[in-house]
């Protein structure tokens, strides 16, 4: 048997060649690698040794020959193919270990040059994948160095079945495919300049190459006639559901996941201890306390009804006291950072309830960067919309008092709390907080008004009064009339984007019904 192996990342290389060769396989090599494996004492030939060419142009010309290609594509089982090979003096090559030029690690850092991106697209390397892949049965193809110890113990154990070829092979065009697309993603994006010499890059590529990988299968989709699947981005956000380990339930569902993901996002945006309830992908209950129980009873208190069948997230682990109070609800799905033994032990009785653990981003909710998207993507007919994710977290300095009455300390926490709820809530959104605490949701509407009113008459049905709250809306009022529900309702404070035509009209109604506005300058759409 002979392996070529030519890697651009080294990690683990000298190991795998030693286990090859203890094997009795015959070790090609190029450049740099050869030279490693040689200061390391295994034998090892050049490939400029086989092909009778040297290496040329920097590099960029070594394995791009029939000795090469010919070793990796001839079928064993064709007498043609074999005589060829014979014929031409080209011995086969049955291991090929290869990884490419860090194209996507080069392109990362800021100020890289079109120069040093074009010189890290990898040509010979992929070529040579491609042809080994595709001669799977013959050639077993290692893109990754995960792959190389399962390799060896399976080339120790009497050789590598058709099953790990063939996964080698799936793995290896999946690395080509993503590599590739990196490449179109980079070079797709430059506004071209030939006097600049980092150039300027578009967010919005002229092509855009999705790369995600399947997690699972689903049972349906959002009704049981569709079909789904659970995929994740090829390079996963740290701390997002995707990271989930699911510790017992039943399999996730489309929906599950759907309303996980609004959960998870919001409550992993409060610094204190926090919990998210979610319906129907919208919070209907949200507050923060003084540890996992004291915000779950509040969160709960905003809307029992909606919670039964609920999609519950913590920000900090659960513990038994909390556990206890959850289990007496009927709970979809729960998330936290972590689960004490007893909180463990009262949801092991529920073996239905999906309980997942997923650990918080690097840095918490201050390092606004850490474990949020870059993008949104929405499908729609034959096509895609693809936005910035809205990741604009309001400070305090960017509030705007805008009416004559100012805010107390506790108005301006209630107004910051009713505003981040109000940024996972569908539109149109009205949410009335006080105290840490949802009090009245309103989502999803067609009329602001109805979202107001909705949003106070779910208060009233949970027995909670709403006044002296204070009100978030997701975008301006365009009239005085939504001012005039909310404050009807009891609100003595309110948050809005700004922006309206009638934005004076809005304040002056404000300001005669002796309530606090403030502007935060930013909408909230979400729909």
């Amino acid at each position: 048997m002979r392996a070529l192996i030519s890697v651009s990342d080294k990690t683990g290389i000298v190991d795998l060649a030693r286990s090859l060769h203890a094997l009795g396989v015959q070790l090609l090599s190029t450049g740099g690698t050869a030279k490693l494996l040689a200061e390391e004492g295994l034998p090892v030939t050049e490939v400029a040794e086989v092909t009778g060419f040297p290496e040329m142009l920097d590099g960029r010309v070594k394995t791009l020959h029939p000795k090469v290609h010919g070793g990796l594509l001839a079928r064993r089982d064709l007498p043609a193919h074999m005589a060829a090979l014979k014929e031409h003096g080209i011995a086969t090559i049955d291991i090929l270990v290869v990884n490419l030029y860090p194209f996507e690690a080069t392109v990362a850092k800021p100020g890289c040059t079109l120069a040093d991106a074009i010189e890290n697209i990898d040509i010979g390397g992929p070529a040579m994948v491609r042809s080994a892949a595709k001669n799977w049965r013959d050639v077993a193809v290692l893109t990754d160095a995960s792959q190389y110890a399962g390799v060896v113990e399976e080339l120790k154990a009497g050789g590598l079945t058709l099953k790990t070829r063939f996964a080698l092979s799936v793995a290896a065009f999946n690395r080509i495919s993503n590599y590739d697309a990196a490449i179109s993603d980079y070079l797709s994006a430059i506004e071209f300049d030939e006097t600049a010499e980092v150039p300027r890059r578009s967010a919005y590529p002229a092509q855009a190459n999705g790369r995600f990988v399947k997690l699972q299968d689903l049972r349906y989709g959002e009704n049981p006639h569709q079909t789904a699947a659970f995929y994740r981005d090829l390079y996963p956000a740290p701390g997002s559901l995707v990271t989930a380990k699911q510790l017992q339930g039943k399999e996730l569902s489309y929906n599950n996941i759907a309303d996980a993901d609004a959960a998870w996002e919001c409550v992993k945006s409060f610094e204190q201890p926090a919990c998210v309830i979610v319906k129907h992908a919208n919070p209907c209950g949200v507050a923060v306390g003084s540890g996992p129980l004291q915000a779950y009873q509040k969160a709960f208190q905003t809307d029992p009804t909606s919670a039964f069948g609920g999609i519950i997230a913590l920000n900090r682990p659960l513990d038994g006291a909390a556990a206890e109070a959850i289990s007496k609800q009927f709970v979809e799905v729960l998330m936290a950072p972590g689960y004490s033994p007893e909180a463990l032990a009262v949801f092991k009785a529920k073996a239905n309830v999906r309980v997942l653990q997923i650990e918080l981003p690097p840095g918490g909710p201050t390092a606004w960067d850490q474990g949020l998207n870059l993008s949104d993507v929405k499908r729609v007919g034959s096509g895609l919309l693809i936005q910035s994710a809205d990741n604009h977290v309001l400070q305090r300095e960017d509030l705007k008092v805008v009416t004559t009455l100012q805010p107390t300390p506790q108005q301006i926490d209630d107004l910051m709390f009713a505003w981040k709820v109000a940024k996972f809530v569908k539109s149109n959104a009205i949410v009335f907080c006080k105290d840490g605490m949802t009090m009245g949701v309103g989502a999803g509407q067609m009329s602001r008004l109805d979202s107001a009113r909705i949003a106070s008459i779910k208060a009233g049905h949970a027995k909670l009064s709403l006044q002296g709250t204070a009100v978030a809306s997701d975008a301006f009022f365009p009239f005085r009339d939504g001012l005039d529900v909310v404050v009807d309702a009891g609100a003595s404070c309110v948050i809005q984007p700004g922006g309206s035509m009638r934005d004076q009209e809005v304040i002056d109604a404000a300001n005669e019904r002796g309530v606090v506005m403030v502007f935060s300058g930013v909408r909230h759409f979400r729909h």
